[in-house]
C-alpha cells in the first residue's frame, strides 16, 4: 500500500474538527510507517510501540493546529522524531542517575563494611592484649595500632624509647605465642566469628 504524502484535505479538516472516524483513517494510513520510523530511532520494538501510541495521542490533542495545506507526513515525522529524542534523553538521564546511585551505594557499603571490619579487628586485638600488663598494652596499641613513632610514644608515656621498644617487642612476642599456641588461632577465629 502506497503511503500518501498528504491525505485528502477534507479528511484532515474532519480530523481538525474532532471526528473520530477521520482520526481512525489517518491512524490506519500512517501507523505502519510511523512504527518503522520509531523503531529506527529507538531500536526497541516495545518502546517504539509505546511511542507510536504517544505520537497519535499528540496528533489527536493538537488536531486543531494541523494545517491541511502542509505535508501531514512531515508533521507526523517531526512529532515522532521529537518524541523519540525526548524519550532517549530521558532514558539516558535515568540511566546516569541509576549508575550514580549504584556507584555511591556500593562505595558507601564498602566503606561501612571496611569500617565494621576494622572495629571488629580492633576489638579482637584488644581482647587478646588484655593478657598483657597495662603499660605494655598501652604502648603497643599506641605504636602498632595508632601509628605513634617510638619517640612520640616515649614522650606520651614518660618513658625512654628503649622501654617503648621493649614493650612493643614483648607484646609482639606475646601475640605470636598466643596465635601459635594450641588454642590460640582457633580461639581467635571463634572470637572473630561469634562475637
Amino acid at each position: 500500500m502506497q503511503i500518501p504524502e498528504q491525505p485528502d484535505k477534507t479528511l484532515l479538516m474532519r480530523l481538525q474538527e474532532g471526528e473520530a472516524r477521520a482520526f481512525a483513517t489517518v491512524y490506519e494510513l500512517y501507523k505502519q510507517p510511523m512504527a518503522l520510523r520509531l523503531l529506527q530511532l529507538v531500536r526497541n520494538e516495545a518502546y517504539a510501540e509505546e511511542l507510536l501510541q504517544d505520537v497519535f495521542m499528540k496528533v489527536w490533542e493538537t488536531r486543531a493546529l494541523i494545517n491541511p495545506d502542509l505535508s501531514f507526513k512531515a508533521y507526523l515525522y517531526r512529532i515522532a522524531t521529537n518524541m523519540a529524542f525526548n524519550f532517549m534523553q530521558r532514558a539516558s538521564k535515568e540511566r546516569e542517575i541509576m549508575e550514580r546511585i549504584i556507584q555511591s551505594s556500593t562505595e558507601l557499603y564498602e566503606h561501612v563494611e571496611a569500617e565494621l571490619l576494622n572495629k571488629e579487628n580492633e576489638q579482637l586485638i584488644a581482647r587478646i592484649l588484655d593478657g598483657l600488663p597495662t603499660q605494655c598494652r598501652s604502648v603497643f596499641t599506641a605504636v602498632k595500632l595508632d601509628g605513634f613513632s617510638h619517640k612520640e610514644a616515649a614522650e606520651r608515656f614518660g618513658i625512654s624509647t628503649h622501654t617503648v621498644n621493649n614493650h612493643v617487642q614483648k607484646a609482639s612476642k606475646y601475640l605470636k605465642t598466643y596465635l601459635t599456641s594450641p588454642g590460640g588461632l582457633p580461639f581467635l577465629l571463634a572470637l572473630y566469628l561469634f562475637s
